[in-house]
């Protein structure tokens, strides 16, 4: 067989275009839309890799503030039940102490009526017993009586010595006749009395006392001597009065002390 050389080399020409013109036309062309290509996928896979990191960023984030919030409403609940259990104990304690303060103030007013009851009731039966007393006494009274009850109180006016004889003897001095010293008895006495009475006032204190004579049956069988706010007496019904407010003091420290 024969080679043309002519037909080879023209058939080399002709390759040789074919292959310019599909490197030209064809190749150029693919591979260049195969770089695009990639440069497209490379952008977006590095544009979802930053997209990816900024929502794992946001999601860390998120997981974050998730957790913080989640530590605050711990924290805010543990306060609120410190806080509420603070308030409980206080209002408790409160409780407790107007409950204590009431029971307190309560016992003491039972305590106050049952001695202001029994103040009474002593003060009470005192009361009956020194009336009974009294009217007994006046009863029993005579002029007789107070005759001697005149001899006796002249006797204790005799007797006085110290401080109270110079306090009664000052106020008897300062008497005028305007304003006399007083004599009060449970019954009038008889002018031998009375002068007996008034010779031992200015025997006693060395000048003339003004003196007023005055019944008071109240007295019960005494005597009462007054001047310038000054008293010397003596009678049943200054012993019964004293005893009368003695006692319920007596019986009310017994009491309070019980």
């Amino acid at each position: 067989m024969l080679i043309d050389g002519f037909t080879v080399g023209a058939q080399l020409l002709n390759f040789v275009i074919l292959v310019w013109l599909m490197k030209r036309f064809l190749y150029q062309p693919v591979l260049g839309a195969i770089a695009a290509r990639e440069e497209k996928i490379a952008t977006e896979l590095a544009e979802a890799a930053t997209t990816q990191a900024q929502a794992k960023q946001q999601q860390d984030t998120f997981e974050q503030k998730n957790q913080a919030f989640d530590e605050q409403r711990a924290d805010m609940l543990q306060q609120a039940r410190d806080t509420a259990k603070a308030e409980g104990e206080r209002l408790q304690a409160q409780a407790r102490e107007a409950a204590d303060a009431a029971s307190t103030a309560l016992a003491k007013a039972l305590r106050a009526d049952e001695q202001r009851l029994r103040m009474d009731l002593t003060r009470h039966t005192q009361q009956q017993v020194f009336d009974i007393t009294r009217r007994v006494l006046g009863d029993l009274a005579s002029v007789g009586l107070e005759q001697r009850v005149c001899e006796v109180f002249v006797q204790r006016l005799q007797a006085m010595t110290g401080a109270a004889r110079d306090t009664l003897a000052h106020a008897l001095k300062a008497a005028t006749t305007a304003e006399p010293a007083l004599l009060r008895s449970a019954f009038e006495l008889p002018a031998a009395q009375q002068a007996a009475v008034q010779t031992a006032l200015d025997d006693t204190f060395g000048q003339p006392i003004p003196l007023k004579f005055e019944t008071a049956p109240a007295l019960v069988s005494g005597m009462e001597l007054s001047a310038q706010g000054q008293k010397l007496a003596w009678s049943m019904s200054d012993y019964l009065t004293t005893l009368s407010s003695g006692l319920p003091e007596a019986r009310l420290g017994q009491n309070g002390s019980a």
